[in-house]
């Protein structure tokens, strides 16, 4: 029997209707379906098993996320320790990441069959310092943005390949990003779409005041260090996957290298094709 974890916004009725469904077919199949205790009474299935967020992750062997991208690199993070893998859905904007879409729930049969490959993608690990104290450490499956925050402001940083400094940058910030944040933020700066099945770390200057300033992707042993040398601002931010956001002070540096654990995404279908990424980018 699969322990699936099903993990959605359940205040949002669309999302709560379509994890309805989802329960559904994996208890046909013969699955335990756990979600957060919350759920109950959103959904009108019988859901056995009902946990505390943090407890969806630690005796799954699946995790169904109901979303779009952004929900799948939340849950990323937590799936990542224990090395569970991601089905995700697509109930977002893009959904490059996710699997299936609303209409394609039969396919769930091949998952609880077995019938599926696991696609790995690279994350890194990305610690805040501030002089020889790590005081903030987190995983990225897209990237680590270093900016200004909300003040549309150019801000002063320098870079670091392995202790070498790449350049010293005057822009409105600095992505460091995975082969599949290639085609998130780091796109939109100007950046290349990297192929997740390559290896490495791209970091891409948004805006930057100089017209040699591109994006470099480096090899994944590198370790990346971006400094705050901003004097202008009392201190700068760093955010992760969009999601947990760090104060960086004047000094502070972001280290940046290839993490340990990798994300695992379910995949019953054909390769994805490039001309599906851009066919959801154009739309």
């Amino acid at each position: 029997m699969k322990r699936v974890s099903v993990i959605t916004n359940f205040n949002i009725p669309g999302k709560a209707a379509v994890a309805e469904k989802v329960i559904q077919k994996f208890l046909e199949y013969g699955a335990e379906v756990a979600a957060p205790y919350y759920a109950k009474g959103r959904v009108d299935c019988h859901i056995p098993v009902l946990l505390p967020g943090a407890k969806l992750y630690e005796n799954a062997d699946i995790v169904v996320v109901i979303g779009g991208d952004g929900s799948v690199l939340d849950a990323a993070r937590r799936a990542a320790e224990r090395e569970i893998p991601i089905l995700g859905i697509n109930k977002g904007r893009l959904g490059y990441m996710t699997e299936l879409e609303v209409n394609e729930l039969d396919l769930i049969e091949k998952v609880m069959n077995g019938e599926y490959r696991i696609e790995e993608r690279s994350m890194l690990k990305v610690q805040a310092v501030s002089g020889t104290k790590v005081f903030h450490e987190n995983r990225a499956l897209n990237d680590a943005v270093i900016s200004n925050g909300a003040v549309a402001r150019m801000v002063d940083l320098e870079v670091y390949e392995d202790g070498n400094l790449i350049d010293a940058y005057r822009a409105d910030g600095m992505i460091v990003s995975t082969p599949t944040g290639s085609t998130a933020y780091s796109l939109s700066a100007g950046g290349p779409v990297i192929d997740p099945r390559v290896k490495g770390i791209c970091i891409t200057p948004v805006c930057a005041h100089s017209l040699v300033s591109r994006a470099m992707v480096f090899p994944s042993e590198s370790v990346i260090e971006v400094k705050n040398t901003c004097e202008r601002e009392p201190n700068l931010f760093l955010t992760i996957d969009g999601r947990v956001n760090i104060r960086l002070d004047h000094g502070n540096i972001v280290r940046v290298m290839n993490s340990e654990k990798i994300t695992k995404l379910i995949r019953v279908k054909d390769k994805k094709k490039y001309s599906e990424l851009f066919a959801k980018l154009y739309s």
